[in-house]
């Protein structure tokens, strides 16, 4: 079963996303949530890397229930959620 013990988040400017990571036994798995996606989640909030970081943390439920759907659906190195998971 997939779970989020780890609650570390960092932006990544490359990919315009925030990475976070879930765990399923020993194994751990990438997550991207898009800034598009992050933006639909939070749409009054600012668009800097502190506003996408604040507007994960506020919207982790909704974000971990979007990676557990993915992680169901298909098995693979790293995932992106973008505005469509949400």
């Amino acid at each position: 079963m997939l779970n989020f013990p780890n609650q570390s988040r960092v932006f990544d400017p490359t990919r315009r996303a925030v990475h976070f990571w879930g765990h399923d036994s020993a194994m751990e798995w990438s997550f991207f949530v898009t800034e598009e996606a992050l933006k639909r989640l939070q749409p009054n909030g600012p668009r800097d890397e502190e506003g996408l970081l604040l507007a994960f943390d506020r919207n982790r439920s909704a974000i971990y229930t979007a990676a557990m759907k993915a992680f169901r659906r298909e098995r693979k190195g790293s995932y992106e959620l973008g505005e469509i998971d949400f």
